[in-house]
């Protein structure tokens, strides 16, 4: 899974910080979501969906992307 973030839908509520702080941080000049990494590992899986639907925004998007040559 990958999470993306929108900045300028970004409202600085900081819900997304304190629900995955291992996945986002606010930016020290702005207070906007930044990432600290894009692909969530499987155990924050159910964390950054709970982020994504607690943004206020709607900035952060989760992708189940399952890369590159997979096929079923």
């Amino acid at each position: 899974m990958q999470v993306n973030v929108e900045r300028d839908r970004c409202c600085s509520s900081g819900q997304c910080v304190m629900t995955v702080p291992e996945i986002f941080e606010q930016d020290d000049r702005d207070s906007l979501v930044a990432l600290r990494q894009v692909v969530v590992p499987a155990g924050l899986l159910a964390d950054v969906r709970l982020a994504a639907d607690l943004c206020p925004g709607g900035a952060i998007t989760v992708s189940e992307d399952d890369g590159p040559g997979t096929t079923d």
